[in-house]
């Protein structure tokens, strides 16, 4: 496939999570930001074609791609296993999600406000990479995301190691203000159409919700709700003397 533009190409080689086989740069571009682009390629062995602007426009499907694409493979999916090398955990799991955009910008929301690994139900999402890629601004690779068929079950393994489970669901819940977020805890965040899965919620310790500020009653859509929580957790760690927040590189 090919990425376009310099926050998706740079995140394809520096996030390691697919093979980037080959950079190509507009001849005329002299920059600091394509100097460095092509530095961390050539530390990675890929190669670098210098070509003119019009096959590079010919061979990129828009036109915001600013002289920069590299032919990559599809995003390689993380191993469980990642979700616990953090030394404070910030896990989501997120269900009901289906359309790329979306998912990029829950992804760009969750990886900003400190997630240390996102879990989605497994599909093929390969057609779709570079749009979820350019629409998380390049956190699609850089946050470890791992694929399952059974998230339900991942939320136990985390609950056995001391991981606190919240469900973003009104129903039996508490305000998310008023929930501890400094330790090792996981949300489960639905799309606004299906919500959460019955077996997820099973799994989970407690419910949470956003207050709003009137009596509106139409749920945040999954990228604005991750938006909110994400920062939450962020304030709480950073501002109340919780853990740190691990980077998730």
């Amino acid at each position: 496939m090919i990425l376009e533009g310099s926050i998706s190409v740079k995140a394809a080689i520096l996030g390691n999570r697919r093979k980037v086989k080959e950079l190509y740069i507009d001849e005329k571009r002299r920059d600091k930001e394509s100097a460095f682009i092509m530095a961390k390629a050539a530390e990675a062995g890929i190669p670098i074609r210098r070509m003119p602007r019009h096959a590079i426009d010919a061979a990129a499907s828009g036109k915001t791609h600013g002289g920069i694409l590299c032919e990559a493979d599809g995003r390689i999916y993380d191993d469980p296993s990642v979700l616990f090398s953090s030394e404070n955990p910030f896990l989501v799991v997120l269900e009901g999600v289906e359309d790329p955009f979306n998912l990029g910008y829950v992804i760009r929301a969750l990886y900003s406000g400190g997630c240390t690994g996102l879990v989605i139900n497994s599909r093929s999402w390969e057609s779709a990479d570079s749009v979820i890629l350019k629409s998380s601004a390049g956190a699609y690779d850089y946050l470890p995301i791992v694929m399952s068929e059974d998230p339900a079950a991942l939320i136990k393994a985390c609950r056995r190691r001391q991981i606190h489970a919240f469900a973003a669901m009104r129903k039996d819940a508490k305000p998310c203000y008023e929930a501890d977020f400094r330790g090792p805890i996981l949300l489960a965040i639905g799309g606004e159409m299906r919500g959460l899965s019955t077996a997820v919620l099973n799994e989970c310790d407690e419910n949470i919700y956003i207050p709003y500020a009137n009596d509106f009653r139409n749920a945040l859509n999954a990228a604005g709700a991750s938006a909110v929580l994400g920062f939450e957790v962020l304030r709480q760690r950073r501002y109340q003397g919780g853990g740190s927040t691990d980077g998730a590189n």
